[in-house]
């Protein structure tokens, strides 16, 4: 059964001085990631706006936004709809991962500083601290540990010299975890990503860079063959 937008609750207009547009845009993305919405729904911008309580104006600048990121698809009547999750899809997304997220891992491991090591510092232990309290319960669609988990890969990159490289790595992890969170649920046996996480830091720290970068390439491409692998045998609804 399809997911009803409209049942999905409201987020809070923001107190702080962020433009609403950007606002929309940053709530809607993480729905549509969090899959609030299943691949291929129909994203009605009246229906966003009465949930949203804004203007159509946000709403559409957020949506062709997210067209552009290829979190969300444009309809030939100019419409708007969930990007939808295809094995092909996932492989092309791993090739471009590989490309972007080791050469900034690269970048970062050569330029970063004490204050960049104390920051994945800090997020690999944060994401292990959600972990212990999960223990042995499901992690892959719990917010918090998504959230740390996100965060940790981004401390990674973090002291990369190129802003545009950060900027494309910040939006091919979203596309990522689209695909990460939806197929968690049809995926038989959950995967432990800790010891991953673990070395991947000790290789950074290190300052090891063909280590840390052969790791990172498993690391994603471990991910896309197990995303692939639930996709070629998953509901033909949203895998077309």
């Amino acid at each position: 059964m399809r997911h009803n937008p409209r049942n999905v609750k409201a987020p809070a207009l923001p107190a702080s001085p962020e433009p609403v547009s950007e606002h929309v845009y940053r709530e809607l993305r993480k729905a549509i990631v969090r899959c609030d919405f299943e691949p291929g729904t129909r994203l009605r911008v009246e229906e966003l706006t009465r949930r949203l309580g804004v203007s159509s104006s946000p709403v559409r600048e957020a949506l062709n936004r997210l067209a552009e990121q290829g979190i969300v698809s444009t309809l030939e009547n100019r419409g708007f709809r969930v990007a939808r999750l295809t094995s092909d899809g996932v492989a092309d997304l791993v090739r471009v991962r590989l490309l972007v997220e080791c050469e900034a891992l690269s970048d970062s491991i050569a330029h970063g500083d004490d204050s960049w090591e104390a920051g994945v510092v800090a997020a690999a232990h944060s994401l292990a601290l959600v972990e212990r309290r999960l223990g042995d319960g499901p992690r892959a669609l719990d917010d918090d540990w998504s959230a740390r988990h996100r965060a940790f890969h981004l401390s990674l990159y973090a002291a990369c010299t190129s802003e545009i490289l950060r900027d494309l790595v910040d939006v091919l992890f979203d596309r990522a975890e689209h695909y990460r969170r939806w197929t968690a649920k049809y995926r038989q046996a959950p995967r432990r990503k800790h010891d991953e996480h673990q070395k991947l830091m000790a290789a950074a720290l290190a300052r090891d860079t063909e280590k840390a970068v052969e790791l990172l390439r498993r690391h994603i491409a471990r991910t896309g063959d197990l995303v692939g692998a639930v996709l070629d045998g998953g509901p033909p609804e949203w895998i077309q």
